[in-house]
């Protein structure tokens, strides 16, 4: 039969992080958020409990786990903050996974340890101004010239990439052309300060505010030959294999922002009273809590079954789509049904699901955008043959 009871590490894992986002991340993260700062106290935090370092081998310095273990630390902190979650999604997933996937045995030793062990964070530019969705229109080149990449271009949105102890972006750049005279698309390590990349001042965002997004310009910058990350040409297919796994690292943490509606309408509906009774006790607001369980509860079984797959080597690409989109939507209903349920005080931003709210709808965004789910779901199909 099939059991859907977490091993005995998984649930003590659970249980950790939830305390931990609880108690130290909870009383604290409103007033990063309204500053608009970046949380280093917090981060240096998670790191010293492993969880940057969750998916990667002891070799490395990681903790010897795998990405189903990423996955319920990211549910567990957008219960209580997003802007928390996406810094360690980002960090492990977008910033060393690449590195672990595809570097070089050098490379893995020379960045992975402190990624791991979160006193550094990685990033990886792939998006630009006018690409958007359209992830193979990269226009950033990289010219191999004495024995040195020469890159010119630049990058948007890129999280992560502008904090005190980001030590590294990996960036995609048209290296060439193919036979058939298509891009040839790379990947290259790109140290912080190094001459010639220049961080952007921080973007003024919706939501996320208390993670760091920037972004980058790159001109004529130089790095060894050598920081070429994987094989030349294959970087856009390199890319395309970690964003998959990305989605369902996504869809976790849309179900911790979705959870985390739950949870906090259910304190709300207990103490305020409306004509004279507790809002709990209205059959309307009893149906729309039960619809954002309802949400919630799908939603994290299809993130859980895209990771089953994933961890048993087996073609995942339809299940983290269906994940991502169906997770993402949950997240974004249930940030609309708790506003509504708290009323004027959910347009606060002292209450949580105001912060919920503003976090949600960048869920249905990022790491592809819900429309490109539905196209990746129907090509799995075979409906576009």
């Amino acid at each position: 039969m099939i059991d859907f009871r977490l091993d005995e590490e998984y649930e003590d894992l659970r249980t950790t992080v939830r305390d931990f986002a609880r108690s130290e991340v909870a009383p604290v993260i409103g007033e990063f958020y309204e500053r608009e700062e970046f949380p280093y106290e917090i981060v240096a935090r998670m790191g010293e409990m492993g969880l940057f370092g969750l998916p990667f081998p002891e070799d490395y310095g990681g903790m010897g786990g795998d990405y189903f273990a990423l996955c319920l630390a990211l549910e567990e902190l957008a219960r209580v903050d997003s802007s928390v979650a996406i810094t360690l999604e980002a960090g492990v997933s977008l910033g060393a996974m690449p590195l672990y996937r595809f570097g070089t045995e050098e490379q893995k030793r020379e960045w992975l340890p402190a990624l791991c062990e979160g006193r550094a964070l990685g990033a990886f530019g792939l998006t630009e101004p006018g690409g958007g969705s359209d992830a193979s229109a990269t226009r950033t080149t990289a010219t191999l010239e004495n024995g040195e990449w020469v890159i010119n271009g630049s990058k948007s949105f890129i999280t992560n990439s502008g904090t005190d102890i980001t030590r590294l972006v990996t960036v995609t750049a048209v290296t060439g052309r193919k036979p058939d005279g298509g891009k040839e698309i790379s990947a290259i390590i790109v140290p912080s300060g190094t001459p010639g990349f220049t961080v952007q001042p921080k973007y003024s965002k919706v939501g996320w505010n208390a993670s760091d997004t920037h972004g980058l310009t790159f001109d004529d910058c130089r790095v060894p030959e050598e920081n070429l990350l994987g094989q030349r040409g294959r970087g856009y297919a390199q890319f395309l294999s970690i964003l998959d796994e990305g989605r369902v690292a996504i869809a976790a943490l849309s179900v911790g922002l979705a959870q985390g509606c739950v949870d906090e309408c259910l304190r709300y509906v207990k103490e305020r009273e409306a004509f004279g009774r507790k809002i709990g006790e209205y059959q309307a607001i009893q149906f729309k809590i039960a619809d954002m369980e309802l949400r919630a509860h799908t939603a994290r079984l299809a993130y859980y079954q895209a990771a089953s797959k994933m961890l048993r080597g087996e073609r995942f690409k339809k299940e983290a789509a269906i994940a991502k989109l169906a997770a993402s939507n949950a997240a974004m209903d249930n940030a609309r049904d708790a506003t509504q349920i708290f009323g004027g005080y959910g347009f606060m931003n002292e209450y949580p699901v105001g912060r919920f709210y503003r976090d949600a709808k960048i869920l249905e965004v990022g790491e592809g955008t819900s429309e490109v789910q539905r196209m990746l779901i129907a090509r799995e199909l075979g409906v576009a043959g």
